[in-house]
């Protein structure tokens, strides 16, 4: 739809309101319900919007180490434009218009520690060298009996599954949700979030969804517009929906998978029949530089204190930074399986993610080993990529990690030395949170007897 359809399909709309919305540090959708006249005037011309987007965290506690934004800047607004290219209808909200924007400056040049621009930059660098990229994501989630005012009332502690036992692709355990399990399918489609396959996953309560395939851009939008409507539509059907990378130690936790494929004069070129691995010298640079990073970039796919608890070992993610082919157990599986199907899967990331930094972070990695022509230094893993050493081992917390990013001489000359201080300095932010505060694993283990 062009820009032109777009304005005369809401002026010619009954409903007199949009919903517009950005997506701030941890992929969360912070948004509006916007009058239409208000916004076609902001498709023109942008509208303000509080830039404590990006000077909070995702329960709203003030950043007190921002040098973006904080106190010290008395909380400004700051420009967003309206891209209308994500323009859609929200099919479980009376079909209401929507919207993302981009913050940009009062030049009218992308915000620094926007993710979205953070990604459009990516994809442009890559471009540059005459690639354009397909992405597509899968997500794991739990599902769960409970509102926010039961679960708030049992702090947080023992939320009861939406249905028990271990049923990993079971058509029993979906059949007996179906309304929930079709709405998922249905009303994702006609929210312009196409899934290839929605299942169940090992776990009680554990769902799958595997997104169609997009541009970069596209593919990050039905991502992150995939977890809000998942929630928005599971709440409908009294149901809470959680994204977080692990919630109980004797369960796997939630993985958020990013496939990915190079294209150039619209043709794949990561398939190569005469190579061994049939991998093109171009999928192994982009491979190279990914693994060569991956380290010291880890905060991209595991934001939270939390994402460190899935990254174990026999828990279904990698902890180091190993490949191989159509191997589950190692950080970037490889899949081979003729032109139009060979592409890469790094399965590093939990479902915690926010999309557009993780896809960010893989793309400027591979144009890094795309540039530089880096070779694969390792070979692929066979078998148990846990029982193998040779990749570098990754972080083991968000604290370890998030120092890593911010010594990254090649981080801070490939994201820019604004994004990086401002995400970092989140990531502490994140870490300090938990460091101060008591769990009840603490009040369990030294209450009585310490």
């Amino acid at each position: 739809m062009s820009d032109h359809d777009i304005l005369r399909s809401l002026k010619a709309s009954e409903d007199l309101k949009v919903k517009v919305a950005v997506t701030d540090m941890d992929g969360i959708l912070r948004g509006k319900l916007m009058h239409r006249d208000k916004c076609l005037s902001a498709l023109k011309s942008g509208f303000g919007f509080c830039n404590v987007v990006f000077g909070w965290d995702c329960n709203d506690l003030c950043y007190e180490n921002s040098a973006y934004t904080g106190w010290h800047s008395g909380y400004p607004d700051a420009q967003v434009a309206l891209d209308p290219s994500t323009y859609r209808h929200i099919p479980w909200e009376k079909q209401t218009p929507f919207l993302l924007g981009d913050f940009v400056t009062e030049n009218h040049e992308p915000l620094a520690v926007c993710p979205r621009n953070v990604l459009k930059k990516a994809l442009a660098e890559l471009n540059a060298l005459g690639f354009e990229l397909k992405a597509g994501f899968e997500f794991e989630w739990f599902n769960f009996q409970e509102t926010p005012d039961s679960l708030q009332a049992k702090g947080y502690l023992n939320p009861k599954p939406l249905t028990p036992g271990m049923f990993g692709y079971s058509l029993l355990r979906s059949g007996q949700k179906s309304e929930y399990f079709h709405d998922l399918m249905d009303l994702l489609g006609q929210f312009r979030v196409p899934l290839e396959g929605l299942h169940t996953e090992t776990g009680p309560g554990v769902y799958e969804a595997a997104i169609s395939t997009a541009t970069g851009l596209e593919a990050c939008d039905r991502a992150v517009l995939l977890k809000a409507g998942v929630r928005d539509i599971a709440s409908r059907h009294g149901i809470m929906a959680s994204f977080m990378a692990r919630w109980n130690q004797s369960l796997p936790g939630c993985s958020g998978h990013i496939h990915q494929s190079l294209l150039k004069d619209g043709q794949p070129v990561f398939f190569d029949p005469k190579d061994p691995w049939q991998m093109s010298s171009e999928f192994k640079h982009y491979l190279a530089g990914i693994l060569e990073l991956l380290p010291d970039m880890l905060t991209f796919f595991a934001p939270t204190v939390n994402s460190y608890k899935r990254l174990v070992e026999g828990f279904w993610a990698p902890t180091r930074a190993t490949w191989g082919l159509d191997n589950r157990t190692v950080a970037m599986r490889v899949i081979s399986g003729g032109v139009k199907s060979t592409r890469l899967e790094a399965r590093v990331g939990g479902a915690d993610l926010n999309p557009y930094l993780a896809l960010a972070a893989c793309i400027k990695a591979g144009t890094y080993g795309l540039t530089h022509k880096l070779p694969l230094k390792l070979d692929p893993i066979q078998g148990n990529g846990y029982a193998d050493q040779m990749g570098k081992k990754l972080p083991s917390n968000l604290f370890e990690a998030t120092k890593r990013m911010m010594a990254s001489q090649t981080l801070h000359e490939i994201f820019g030395e604004e994004f990086i201080q401002h995400f970092g300095r989140s990531r502490e932010w994140e870490w300090e949170q938990f460091m101060g505060a008591v769990t009840d694993w603490e009040t369990r283990r030294y209450f009585e007897i310490i």
